[in-house]
């Protein structure tokens, strides 16, 4: 064997050198092999290697491969050992490597317990035009995932909206905000700001600037899209002011939110229920205002569960009231509010715990 640093696989008979890429080649299905004599002579063969014919006439005794059965013949010939084999049968995979510069990361194993970033759909209103809203958006410390125009632009019959903000990544809208125990909802949540001037006041009185059909449907569209490609859920569909109600009155009472659930998109009281929950008092009658803030903690607000009926526990009432009731958002605790949020907990939130925790779902 005085050739032998310079063989491959050697087998049974140790002057023969068959080559890795012979094994590899016909573990992957290939027809066609090659083999070489130590003494340098090359010889194609297809299916098995043979050995010369000199050196069959050496060795008489020797099965002529020719007459051999193929399975025997292979037996014979293609002896590796396990390790090699399975080193042979990965080069016949594609690898799960990928070279990240100055590294490698090896993604054979997957971990099964995991979810997306993003678990939260947050709606605005810009209170600018079109074209201002687009120049805030895009330069200055604030930003979203995507701007619906109250006219859009169409192509092939269908609505054109624009995205500032890879949904990969985390846009500036919410700011200080909570829902159903998680903080922070930029990180957690896709941002549509709606071109809508919001509220104008007037002599008259305050009055809402309405969405037209054409910026509904667009938004309808892009908001189907995105809870259908996340499984977000019906109550995390959400305004600013639900998740903000300290600060925040936007997306306002002319939202068209019945209009977003009837497209399946976030979440709306059964009308019945609402009724069977009333069971015959006053919608405009007092209600106890802890039970209605233990409720609305419940499905989702972040409110003190105190009884105190002060400015904070008004802005969410209102807040709520504006989003399921926005004929009436005066932040006063009635029956009617608390029959819509009962009926909300039964549709959306059974088996919750009376009070939400503040850690990640």
């Amino acid at each position: 064997m005085k050739d032998a640093g310079r063989r491959g696989l050697v087998g049974k008979h140790d002057h023969w050198r068959c080559e890795p890429a012979f094994f590899a080649h016909f573990l992957c299905g290939g027809k066609e092999s090659e083999c070489r004599p130590a003494h340098g002579q090359r010889m194609k063969y297809e299916g098995v290697t043979r050995m010369p014919a000199d050196r069959q006439k050496r060795e008489p005794n020797r099965p002529d491969p020719n007459r051999t059965p193929t399975t025997m013949r292979i037996s014979q010939r293609l002896t590796p050992s396990l390790a090699l084999a399975a080193l042979l049968t990965t080069a016949c995979t594609t690898t799960t490597l990928t070279n990240q510069g100055t590294y490698y990361t090896d993604t054979s194993r997957e971990a099964q317990y995991k979810d997306t970033r993003i678990r939260f759909l947050v709606m605005h209103y810009t209170e600018i035009d079109e074209q201002q809203s687009l120049d805030v958006l895009t330069q200055q410390q604030v930003s979203a995932h995507y701007v619906v125009p109250d006219h859009p632009r169409e192509k092939n019959g269908e609505p054109i909206v624009w995205q500032l903000v890879p949904e990969s990544q985390r846009a500036w809208h919410a700011g200080l905000s909570d829902w159903q125990g998680t903080t922070e909802l930029n990180a957690a949540s896709i941002g549509i700001e709606n071109v809508n001037l919001g509220p104008v006041d007037t002599p008259q009185g305050r009055t809402w600037q309405p969405y037209p059909p054409e910026q509904v449907d667009a938004m309808i569209r892009l908001a189907k899209d995105i809870v259908t490609r996340y499984g977000i859920p019906p109550t995390r569909v959400v305004g600013h002011s639900d998740i903000a109600p300290q600060r925040k009155i936007d997306p306002g009472p002319l939202f068209p939110w019945k209009q977003l659930y009837d497209a399946g998109v976030g979440a709306w009281p059964d009308d019945a229920t609402v009724t069977k929950e009333l069971a015959g008092r006053d919608p405009h009658a007092s209600v106890d205002v802890r039970t209605l803030q233990q409720k609305l903690a419940r499905y989702g607000y972040e409110v003190a569960t105190d009884g105190v009926l002060d400015e904070k526990a008004r802005r969410v009432f209102a807040a709520f009231q504006m989003h399921f009731r926005p004929a009436d958002y005066s932040g006063t605790p009635d029956a009617q509010t608390d029959a819509i949020a009962q009926a909300l907990l039964d549709k959306y939130v059974q088996g919750a715990a009376p009070e939400p925790s503040k850690t990640e779902p």
